[in-house]
């Protein structure tokens, strides 16, 4: 799907930063950082505009967080049951100690998990570290 469709889809106008943002998720198909994001666009777009879109892509179910062993957030492009403030990514993400990418594992769901009374989760996540299947080919 092309960045332009994905953005009509999801109800959000057209801009340079946006499409060129969301091309960056559509040519990486890994979780990437906001850090990659800036290093990508090469100062197309500042720090606040870059921020502000991957909230609007949160918010609108484009993109996921995905969890960071060292407690940053890095993004990956949802699949197509998401929607506008309810995602449905509840699988496992797997860093690579080797090429450093994450990557969705999308047949691998992460279980429904019973809370105590009281007690209201909000989002979940699994990160599972280890060597993927492109490094451990080459080692």
């Amino acid at each position: 799907m092309k960045s332009e469709s994905i953005l009509k889809k999801h109800g959000l106008r057209l801009t340079k930063s946006r499409k060129e943002i969301l091309d960056v998720f559509l040519n990486w198909k890994f979780a990437i950082s906001h850090s990659f994001l800036e290093e990508s666009l090469k100062e197309a777009h500042d720090r606040v505009t870059i921020y502000r879109t991957l909230y609007s892509f949160l918010d609108k179910g484009i993109i996921h967080k995905v969890p960071d062993e060292g407690g940053s957030t890095k993004y990956a492009l949802c699949g197509q049951t998401c929607e506008t403030h309810h995602h449905h990514d509840n699988h496992v993400h797997f860093k690579c100690e080797i090429c450093l990418q994450t990557n969705c594992i999308e047949e691998v769901i992460i279980p429904s998990i019973e809370l105590p009374d009281g007690f209201v989760a909000k989002e979940m996540g699994v990160l599972i570290m280890g060597i993927c299947k492109k490094c451990n080919v080459i080692t």
